[in-house]
């Protein structure tokens, strides 16, 4: 049920128009589908290099103190909750996706090691995974390579998504109207989904 309640919410948010898919999508319209192609890869990267992180910092810290492991799961479940009320309450102005952002164009290679770099310094998407990742992980089994799975299928699908927001582009910049209304949608069945999950997971988390 943890594995199927996971795909399920990983589906959902990789899918959730965000920065992720209108900076490839920026990228795409600045120096063509290579440029697109190369920086979803090197979103990718960066998203392993969170994963990475989380698996060994939680690792570090259940290796510590099972107790501090329960209490960060505790936090995290409360950090999900918290970021669907974020997305339900998001304004509507901040939901399309601006691919009209102005970007130069600079070739596939250095779109590449940017879109590393853009990601490996994304914040939001470290607290992301470790509030994400320790909720679906299976007592008494090897921690870190449960961690690195369910983090490598979430970077997995993000990529994928990204690479399809990369062929899809001219499609999406055909109608401003049409994008914000498909942007309003995910975004509130996101939060709708992270909200409930959070909550799902803290409350039969109690009944244990």
């Amino acid at each position: 049920m943890s594995l199927l309640a996971f795909v399920v919410a990983a589906i959902i948010l990789a899918i959730t128009p965000g920065p992720g898919i209108a900076y490839v999508v920026a990228r795409t319209v600045a120096g063509g589908r290579s440029e697109g192609l190369a920086s979803c890869l090197g979103t990718g990267v960066g998203g392993m290099l969170h994963v990475l992180a989380a698996a060994l910092g939680l690792s570090l810290i259940v290796a510590q103190s099972a107790l501090a492991f329960n209490l960060v799961k505790y936090v995290g479940a409360a950090y999900l909750i918290y970021l669907g009320i974020r997305l339900l309450l998001r304004k509507d102005d901040a939901l399309a996706i601006d691919a009209k952002t102005q970007v130069a164009s600079q070739g596939a290679r250095r779109a590449f090691f940017e879109g590393i770099f853009v990601e490996a310094l994304n914040v939001k998407t470290a607290l992301f995974f470790l509030a994400f990742l320790p909720q679906f992980v299976a007592p008494g089994e090897p921690l870190a390579p449960q961690l690195v799975l369910l983090g490598t299928i979430c970077v997995a699908l993000n990529t994928l998504v990204d690479v399809v927001a990369v062929f899809a582009a001219a499609r999406l910049l055909k109608s401003d109207a049409a994008r914000a209304a498909r942007a309003r949608l995910m975004t509130k069945v996101s939060g709708v989904t992270m909200l409930g999950l959070g909550a799902w997971l803290a409350l039969a988390r109690r009944e244990a």
